[in-house]
């Protein structure tokens, strides 16, 4: 049996020692992440976007707030040991807000998180009409992360949108500024090419996260790419949803105006597999176990 660490921040450092670049992928809810966790991934990844459109139906535009969050961490962590990364927006609010959701994060089993330095109101990373804060308001935030962390193995990570806002340089210089506050890694958002990508590796003694969500800003670089441009880590945040929702939308408008779900079968997970996910029959066979000493125990009685 593969052994566990204790500190879910360990095992996302284990993790991204293991594999170059280390792919994270996106997992909205906790079957997704049993989903990722049989196709072999090291680390799993909420999206703030993932828990606004899949767990309320809401856009991404920081209307979910912070136990909406953990309570999705809670059932992901509570059904996978795979670490999870978790979107943490601006943090929620000032210094003790974000102490809190350092603390909460930790409790409820995530291995890290990521701040960026959009203002309150945010808005996607690859949307036009971001606004920034000072650099200086953006490393309070970290040091207040950073303060809080009860796990010192718990990941800080520093997310800058400073690219598309100020430009490239603008963003190396708050990376470097963010790191010397105490962030573990830089997730350096909305870049465009691999250069831009070896500047960051270069100039950035931590960790750097490439962000390859669809119909965005980036490129889809392969990992091969973005090693050679000394990426350590490759986000796909909702790469899973896009092609469940997509699917699941065909199924409705199949079943809708055909009345049957024939012709779609194929697309479907069968029971089997679903079971095998599950690991369905093991949970039958113990309750077939504990059954059975019930019953000894009653005949027993009877003697």
């Amino acid at each position: 049996m593969t052994q566990v660490l204790a500190s879910a921040g360990g095992r996302l450092r284990a993790a991204l020692a293991a594999e170059r670049p280390l792919q994270v992928v996106g997992t909205v809810n906790a079957f997704s992440a049993l989903l990722a966790q049989q196709a072999g991934f090291r680390a799993i990844y909420i999206s703030g976007a993932g828990v606004a459109n899949s767990s309320f139906g809401l856009p991404d535009l920081g209307i979910t707030m912070l136990n909406d969050v953990c309570e999705d961490i809670r059932r992901i962590t509570g059904a996978t040991a795979l670490p999870l990364l978790v979107d943490a927006d601006t943090g929620w609010g000032g210094a003790f807000n974000i102490a809190r959701t350092v603390k909460d994060f930790i409790r409820s089993g995530a291995a890290g998180l990521h701040l960026e330095d959009q203002v309150q109101a945010k808005r996607c990373g690859h949307r036009p009409g971001k606004a920034l804060v000072a650099a200086e308001e953006m490393i309070d935030r970290i040091r207040a992360a950073t303060d809080a962390r009860v796990d010192p193995e718990f990941v800080i990570m520093a997310r800058t949108d400073a690219h598309a806002v100020e430009g490239q340089q603008a963003a190396l210089d708050r990376a470097r500024r963010y790191v010397e506050a105490g962030a573990d890694m830089i997730f350096a958002e909305a870049l465009t090419t691999l250069e831009e990508y070896r500047q960051f590796a270069a100039a950035i003694r931590v960790p750097v996260l490439a962000n390859l969500t669809e119909f965005g800003k980036t490129p889809l670089f392969t990992t091969r790419e973005l090693a050679d441009a000394g990426v350590r880590l490759v986000l796909y945040p909702l790469s899973a949803f896009r092609a469940m929702s997509k699917a699941a939308l065909n199924v409705y408008t199949t079943l809708r105006e055909q009345g049957t779900q024939k012709s779609v079968i194929g697309t479907m997970q069968t029971r089997a597999e679903l079971y095998e996910v599950l690991g369905y029959h093991a949970y039958e066979d113990k309750l077939d176990e504990l059954y059975a000493q019930r019953n000894d125990g009653e005949s027993g009685e009877k003697k």
